[in-house]
């Protein structure tokens, strides 16, 4: 490795490639594969960071395979949370192995529910339509959900919290109002920072921000925090004002989990099969590869119109690679457009391996047939994602922030207040949240 400017703070590919000696072909590949992290400059280059070149050259020195693991903290708390959209349990999963305890989780869901009461019958579940749930009986320090992305329509005014009814978030944002805990975090796929151009995700902070609470928020990449999968989630964080403290999000990890490690020794178990005609097609794709690897004859044929389109189309006919972590998991693994096929066998990944590269652990099970059994994992926070982000909800109530794994964000000076102000400020609050819960069952 040649010596590093540190002068210079960011590298370009081709300067990243000369320094560990490499194309500049390998390292686009490696960043595409999530093996390198990038950013993108004022100019939209790709650049990199001093220390993430480090990082991957002692990864290159070590070679090392990191090992698969649940996680799990040394000791539990007395802090409690709800959760709702709870489905398969993945986020609430890993709250309880960072050391919270459930006041409640509420899923729609019938087969998901029967999952969350299988693998713990302690949890206090209600399958129900969250919008004919009345929250004012709980009480919790954190408030936790997974609401889907969906517009607002406008009207060409700000929303406030009334006008979010109808939507999902509302029934979140409702369950805040009447419990009031401490910390709320809010899980969504990326896509949430640019929907409707960037107003769903206004809009939702302007509304928890009517409801007493400061917010931040992250794109946290999976594959970062001991989770063999390449996906991104944006974790929305909220500290009511009267809580003292900053903000804290999981700083990522040195090391990736390949599929090698995370599906060493695993049962075998049911799952989708390919057709006869599929399986042809796929038993040509070598390890890592896709349909382009395909003969051209074939790639016409399996493709159809597609193989005209413009687009990269990676995820078709789509085998997996031992060395590096899977692709973001679907809801069924044979989908054409997001294969996921074994690395070495001829055949969609099972339902254990897709538990597996989920993070959850082995002995929990889910409830349904296999194709509900996919679903239900496919739409789940990973496990260990979900510790990670329980662990700095933990640091954030306990005062015990950890800036070698945590990133800290400190409040604003606007969010900064003294107590007085703070227990004036949530007293009229309160009063909203309140004159807010009188309108929510009109």
């Amino acid at each position: 490795m040649k010596m590093i400017n540190h002068s210079t703070t960011l590298l370009s590919v081709a300067q990243v490639a000369q320094t560990l000696g490499l194309h500049s072909d390998t390292i686009r590949r490696w960043e595409k594969k999530g093996l390198i992290k990038s950013r993108r400059d004022q100019h939209n280059y790709r650049v990199f960071s001093v220390e993430e070149v480090q990082r991957v050259h002692q990864q290159q020195l070590n070679q090392q395979i990191q090992h698969f693991e649940v996680l799990r903290a040394l000791t539990g708390t007395h802090f409690r949370s709800i959760e709702l959209f709870a489905g398969a349990g993945g986020l609430a999963l890993g709250f309880e192995n960072a050391g919270f305890e459930h006041s409640l989780l509420v899923e729609i869901d019938k087969t998901a529910t029967q999952t969350l009461a299988l693998n713990r019958p302690q949890w206090p579940i209600v399958c129900a339509d969250i919008s004919q749930v009345d929250f004012e009986e709980y009480q919790a320090d954190v408030v936790t959900g997974g609401f889907p992305c969906q517009a607002f329509s406008y009207a060409g005014h700000r929303l406030g919290f009334e006008d979010t009814r109808g939507t999902l978030f509302f029934e979140f944002a409702r369950c805040i109002a009447q419990t009031q805990p401490k910390i709320i975090v809010g899980e969504n796929v990326r896509g949430l920072l640019n929907h409707d151009d960037g107003k769903t995700l206004k809009t939702m902070l302007g509304v928890l921000d009517e409801l007493g609470y400061d917010t931040s928020y992250r794109v946290l990449r999976a594959q970062y925090f001991d989770v063999p999968q390449k996906r991104e989630r944006l974790v929305i964080i909220g500290l009511r004002k009267d809580f003292s403290g900053d903000f804290a999000f999981p700083k990522e990890q040195s090391y990736i989990v390949p599929l090698r490690s995370a599906l060493h020794q695993i049962s075998d178990s049911e799952g989708v099969k390919y057709t006869e005609k599929k399986k042809k097609i796929m038993e040509q794709i070598p390890e890592g590869g896709y349909w382009r690897d395909l003969p051209d004859h074939l790639q016409r044929e399996y493709m159809g119109a597609s193989y005209f389109h413009g687009g990269g189309k990676t995820g078709m006919a789509r085998r997996l690679s031992w060395d590096e972590p899977s692709l973001t998991l679907t809801c069924n693994p044979a989908q054409k457009q997001t294969e996921r096929c074994h690395p070495s066998e001829t055949r969609p990944l099972n339902v254990r391996e897709y538990a597996r590269i989920q993070s959850f652990p082995d002995d929990w099970q889910f409830s349904g047939s296999v194709n509900a059994q996919y679903k239900q994992i496919g739409n789940a926070v990973p496990v260990n994602l979900a510790f990670h982000i329980g662990r700095c909800v933990r640091a954030m109530l306990e005062e015990q922030l950890n800036a070698e794994t945590m990133e800290i964000i400190e409040r604003t000076s606007a969010q900064k207040m003294l107590k007085t102000e703070s227990l004036a400020s949530m007293q009229n609050v309160v009063l909203n949240s309140q004159t807010v819960q009188s309108k929510l069952f009109e």
